[in-house]
């Protein structure tokens, strides 16, 4: 049964994006929440900072869509490459 690509690719962008959204904007709300997420994060996205700030929600989402779009389509990609070899 071969993948999706394209399919993974969003759904994977969708959930990375839609996790960092959520820890972002609950953080708002209450501010130790998900801090240390937060912090792990801006020491990998460029340009995102645990600053609790809106912006900041919104880069870091756009980051996240970005880095599950191609999580999800490498795991795709290299599942039916594996899976077409090994029939």
């Amino acid at each position: 049964m071969k993948l999706s690509i394209r399919g993974m690719a969003i759904a994977a962008a969708l959930l990375c994006g839609g996790c960092v959204f959520v820890v972002g904007i609950f953080n708002l709300a209450s501010p130790s929440y998900g801090m240390e997420l937060l912090k792990v994060m801006s020491s990998v996205y460029p340009g995102f900072h645990a600053s609790r700030t809106f912006a900041d929600v919104l880069v870091g989402t756009g980051y996240g869509i970005v880095d599950g779009a191609i999580g999800g389509f490498l795991f795709a990609w290299l599942y039916n490459l594996f899976t077409r070899r090994a029939a």
